[in-house]
């Protein structure tokens, strides 16, 4: 008999594998989906808010230059007219005359219809703004737009941000938040979506340090993704050619994932200079000036942007976590999550259903979530349960047997190398904390004895 062979990670495995253990499902499945929209699942729902969390830690918590915000969805249509969305936020399309699909012109290879071979129209620009209408009447008057990026939401709101808290520059205002955009053409999964969420930092900086800042948050943004896991050698920077950047963009740079379909853009980093706050202060006539105490004069600052997705991001992370191995006859599945990140951090296993046993696992269990989110999985063979607990990226397993009993200790085992230690119950949480910090995932506590599962 042929013993399988370990595979490289493609889309197809990463799209089974959220839909099999209830990371992603398709929006509106019972209706037949709706294209392009996903709902996070109980996993993914964890895995999204740890990925926020991480982010929200890195640009706000840790310094004292970030403050937040979240601002409305719905904005005053003029918002778009200055922001110059309205005019020119628009892709090229064009349209099959035999099957009508509709592309993307810039994104075609030759003159006709990838899916059919059919001739196309002449490109006509299609803006990818969604209409709506606020109040009971829909008519030009009433039209709003669902925000196509959360950035403008800042620049609206520098003033107010200044004034309240009385910070001086540089000085970054954060958001996360949903943002809509009316693709011509998505897939590959959540990678290109029409409904999506965005970390955005707008980092404002007197005019001539922008460029000093700017490869500051170039460097800064690079290392927050290896700093939660991903490989250095799947992560690259691209600077945007003229041709490609937005006019009022200084300069830009694409830190780019070698996705399965190959690489492709994870965060932007662009200089906007004093675009936006000008624009917003030429089309609302308020001033958006920032009075420079040193200099005693009004300035209006430069723009540093880091704009992520977190569909993206969270697309990454699972292609850099996702890995197969050969374990005895068969492909053991696992997702090498940084612990920061994974949906669940803790899987208690009880050896038996038996009450005894199931009444001291589910102690442990009820003590352990205060603290962490935490699995309770008592279903089929302990190896299959260690199985399902790799698959979704949990860090640790912690086994309660029969001789827990009598001796009130337990037996942790670590997903990467799956290494098991026995450590006293009184001692757990105290262990698990410093395993999950990052510590040396092996010092035993007193009393406590280690050993190495080769292959379980």
């Amino acid at each position: 008999m042929t013993k399988p062979t370990p595979a490289k990670v493609s889309m197809e495995k990463i799209v089974s594998l959220c839909r099999r253990r209830g990371f992603i499902f398709p929006s509106s499945e019972i209706y037949g989906g709706l294209s392009s929209c996903w709902d996070y699942g109980p996993l993914g729902v964890e895995l999204k808010r740890n990925i926020k969390q991480a982010w929200w830690q890195a640009i706000v918590q840790e310094r004292d230059d970030i403050v937040g915000l979240d601002s409305s969805i719905l904005m005053h249509p003029r918002v778009w007219e200055a922001s110059g969305h309205l005019e020119g936020f628009a892709d090229p399309l064009a349209e099959c005359k035999s099957c009508h699909q509709r592309w993307r012109t810039d994104e075609l290879e030759g003159d006709s219809c990838p899916a059919c071979g059919g001739e196309l129209t002449e490109p006509r620009l299609f803006n990818l703004m969604f209409k709506t209408f606020m109040g009971p009447i829909e008519d030009e008057a009433n039209v709003v737009y669902l925000r196509p990026e959360t950035a403008q939401g800042i620049f609206v709101n520098f003033s107010n941000v200044l004034d309240t808290t009385r910070k001086k520059l540089p000085i970054g205002i954060a958001q996360i938040g949903k943002s809509f955009r009316n693709e011509i053409t998505t897939g590959n999964f959540i990678f290109r979506s029409r409904e999506f969420e965005q970390m955005e930092l707008e980092f404002f900086v007197k005019p001539g340090t922008d460029e000093d800042w700017f490869n500051y948050w170039l460097e800064e943004r690079r290392n927050w993704y290896i700093k939660l896991g991903i490989k250095k050698e799947n992560l690259r920077l691209r600077q945007h050619m003229k041709h490609e950047l937005a006019h009022y963009a200084l300069d830009c740079y694409d830190i780019e994932y070698q996705f399965p379909m190959g690489w492709a853009e994870l965060e932007g980093i662009a200089n906007r200079a004093d675009f936006d706050l000008s624009q917003h202060a030429k089309y609302s006539g308020k001033s958006l000036a920032y009075y420079d105490e040193d200099t005693k004069e009004q300035i209006v600052p430069y723009v540093i942007e880091p704009s992520a997705g977190i569909d993206r991001t969270f697309l990454a992370l699972l292609c850099d976590a996702y890995d197969e191995e050969l374990d005895k006859d068969e492909i053991r599945v696992l997702l090498h999550l940084h612990p920061k990140l994974a949906p669940i951090k803790i899987a208690i296993l009880p050896l038996s259903r038996r009450e005894n046993l199931a009444q001291a696992a589910r102690g442990i269990y009820a003590d352990l979530r205060q603290c962490w989110a935490v699995s309770y999985d008592d279903a089929q063979s302990i190896g299959r349960r260690y199985r399902r607990q790799d698959e979704i990226g949990t860090p640790f397993c912690v086994t309660v047997d029969f001789e827990s009993l009598k001796d009130k200790q337990v037996t942790i085992r670590e997903r990467d190398t799956m290494n098991q230690i026995r450590v006293p119950i009184k001692e757990l949480k105290t262990t698990l904390a410093a395993k999950l910090s990052g510590e040396d995932l092996f010092v035993l506590p007193p009393g406590g004895k280690i050993w190495k599962v080769e292959r379980e």
